[in-house]
This record gives C-alpha cells, structure tokens and sequence, in this order.
C-alpha cells in the first residue's frame, strides 16, 4: 500500500497542480484537505475538482467558529495590529489550518504534509511552524522550494495540467493573487506590485464599495460584549462568527476597513498589499472603545505594548509557542470587566461614536468635570505637580550651577 500524504488544497491552480506533481516525484496516495475559514463560493466544485486531478480522498473541514472563537477572538482582545494597519486576517488563519492538516494526516496515518506556498512568502512559514510544533516527526514538502518544480508561471502550471490529463477551466489571465477568509480578503499583484501606483479600487474590491461610493446616508450599529467576546449585534444575540459575518455586509456597504499597506515580510522583504476588512475592522474597533473606558492607566499602557508584540507572534506564525500562551494569559485577565455596549455610526469608510456604556466604567463625571466634588480637590495638585516634576527642577538647577562655575 502506498505511503499517504495530506496536501492543502484550495482548489486553485497551483494546488491542483501539485497533485499529478506529487504522484510524479513521490509515488504517494494524494489526500487533498480543505479547511473552510470562510472562503465562501471558493469551495464549489472541489471535489470533483480535486479527484479529476488525481486525488484520492477530499476533507472539507469546517472550522469556521474554531477560527473565529480560539483565534480571531484573541487577536482582538490582544488588540494585535501588525505594524499598525494589518489586522491579521491571513496570519490567524494559518494556525488553525496548520492544526487540522496535522489532525487529518494522524486520521490517516500520512507521513507527510504538502503545501502550495511559495518561498518569497509568510504562509510557508507559518505552515511549517505549526506543523512542526503539533507533528514533529510528519515531513513537511514545499514544492515551491524544490528543484524538480519546475513550473514559474499560470502558463506552465496548465500545460502541465493538461500533460497530466487535466484539462480544467483554468485561465492563464492576469488577476490578482487573493486569500480569503471570513475576517478579510487579500490582494496582491498586477498594480499593487508598484507602491507609485493607485490601487484600481472598482477592479480590485470583493467585499464591498470604496468610501467614495458608499451611501450618503450613515447607519448606526450597537454591539454587546461579555468579558471581551461579541455576543449581541443591534440586539440580537449571534455567535462570533455571525456577528463577523453580518458586520462585513454592513461594513463593505459603508467602504469601512480598506487599507493599502507596505509591510515588512519574515523572510526580509516589503511586499505591498490592499485588505479588506470591513467586519474585523468595526469589531477591533468597538472593543477597543469598551476597553478605553474601562481598563486603568497602566493596564491600559502595558497591553498595548504587549499587543504589539502579540501581532507580531501571529504574524511570525508563532501561535504554538510558550510566548503566545503567556502574552494571551495576561490579556485573558484584563477581559475580565470588558463588559458593556458599544454604538457608533458607519458612514463613508469611518466608524464614528456614539456612545459606550459598561457597568464596570472607571469613567467618573464628577471627578471629569469641570466642577469641585468631593473626589477631588484642584488644591492637593500643586503638591502632585512639586513632586512629580521634583527631578526636572533639580537637574534644572544642576544645569544652571555648572554653567555659572563655568
């Protein structure tokens, strides 16, 4: 009996191609596994699709609530921005692919796991590192890394499909390079390739309308939250992943969570791409109004710091670390009193607010106004203000003695 391996299969070209080429240089029994975090009318046809192309078995696994409450809910509790506009879509993701290739390849007894990543880019990493972590002992194959791929364009993956008795509808058209989730959609390619170039936005967006194009008319949108989970959208009680998938409607109708960005690659490189994150974008959004009200000062000033060190974990693919575990631990605790609701108002690609409420507010409005109350006195800060600046006053002092003595 042949030996097995698990390829992620997206149904697209490369990955389709990657199964004759694997069964050509291997010899292996081909068990194509598709993990569905939301890819929409991307998985159509893919089991025809995958054994017309020589597979033997298809996995389509649904881990679309897995994706959105185990890793997605993290990230936005962390507030884990890469490089301050990314919010993560692709890099979420590959964890928990990562993690049910490695669940499938146990079912079926694989000795290897296969991926179409290319070896310019993120995913390879963030693939093999999970993998690695999970199933260290399964051999993990990259055919973009190998010396007896040989095909570098559309062009020749085709041909080489059609060689192999394949001959599906793919084109060998220009288009953008995509990846999709329910949080986000990806582009890269065709113009973007230039940072000099304005992104084509009536060619390029998926998920809704440029600001430009959104309604004259803004629309107002309430969110609930328990302990730093979504769990209630305009009155309705829906799980997280509902609620992303109802804020991605309104949010692509309003033009909300595009952003062109050049970022900095693991491998070394910038590379320049446009997301779209309507949903993500209005979520990270209203939890962090919720947050600002509640969390104190130094909380607040410690886990943005660690936030950013969050995104970069994710992005690095280093979900299955200690680091991880420990930085999520800490945001974990600071959830405890995120509770409360949040309205705002979507109109023309911004969020606007309009009003937040939460039982566990550290928000005073006597101590914030203006007026004397009994929390505090305007008196005792001349005293705070001596002290606090006690170190400026005496190195000012040092400073003037040392120019006289000059």
């Amino acid at each position: 009996m042949k030996e097995k391996v698990i390829l992620a299969y997206s149904g697209g070209l490369d990955t389709t191609a990657i199964i004759p080429w694997l069964k050509e240089n291997y010899d292996y029994d081909v068990i194509c596994c598709c993990i569905n975090c939301g890819q929409g009318e991307e998985l159509d046809d893919l089991e025809e699709r995958a054994k017309l192309s020589g597979a033997s078995k298809l996995y389509i696994e649904d881990v679309i609530d897995e994706f959105c409450d185990e890793y997605v809910v993290p990230c936005v509790q962390a507030t884990a921005v890469y490089e301050n506009k990314y919010l993560l879509g692709t890099s979420m993701a590959r964890p928990v692919i990562a993690k049910r290739l490695v669940e499938v390849a146990r079912k079926e007894n694989a000795v290897a796991i296969c991926h179409g990543a290319t070896g310019k880019g993120n995913d390879q990493i963030r693939f093999e590192l999970g993998i690695k972590a999970l199933a260290p002992d399964i051999k993990i194959i990259a055919p973009w890394r190998l010396d007896t791929w040989n095909m570098d364009s559309r062009e020749a993956e085709i041909e080489y499909c059609k060689q192999h008795g394949i001959d599906l509808p793919f084109s060998a058209d220009s288009s953008y390079s995509r990846d999709r989730n329910l949080w986000h959609i990806s582009h890269e390619g065709l113009e973007l390739e230039d940072p000099a170039n304005e992104p084509n936005y009536d060619h390029l967006l998926v998920l809704g309308n440029s600001p430009e194009k959104a309604p004259e008319e803004g629309e107002y949108v309430s969110m609930k939250f328990e302990k730093g989970v979504p769990v209630e959208l305009n009155g309705k009680k829906m799980k997280v992943s509902e609620i992303i998938t109802e804020l991605n409607e309104l949010g692509g109708k309003h033009g909300i969570g595009i952003i062109d960005i050049v970022e900095n690659r693991v491998v070394g490189m910038k590379s320049r791409g446009v997301y779209e994150t309507p949903g993500g974008t209005i979520l990270m959004e209203a939890h962090q109004q919720l947050e600002e009200l509640i969390l104190d000062r130094d909380t607040y000033a410690l886990k943005k710091d660690l936030g950013n060190k969050f995104a970069q974990i994710v992005y690095e693919g280093k979900w299955f670390t200690p680091i991880r575990e420990a930085i999520q631990a800490f945001v974990s605790v600071t959830q405890e009193y995120v509770t409360g609701e949040v309205k705002f108002k979507l109109y023309k690609g911004n969020i606007i607010k309009a009003g937040t409420t939460s039982p566990y507010s550290l928000y005073n409005e006597n101590l914030a106004s203006f007026t004397t109350g009994d929390l505090y006195d305007h008196h005792d800060a001349e005293g705070f203000i001596n002290l606090f600046g006690l170190s400026l006053k005496v190195r000012a002092m040092k400073m003037e003695e040392a120019k006289k003595n000059k």
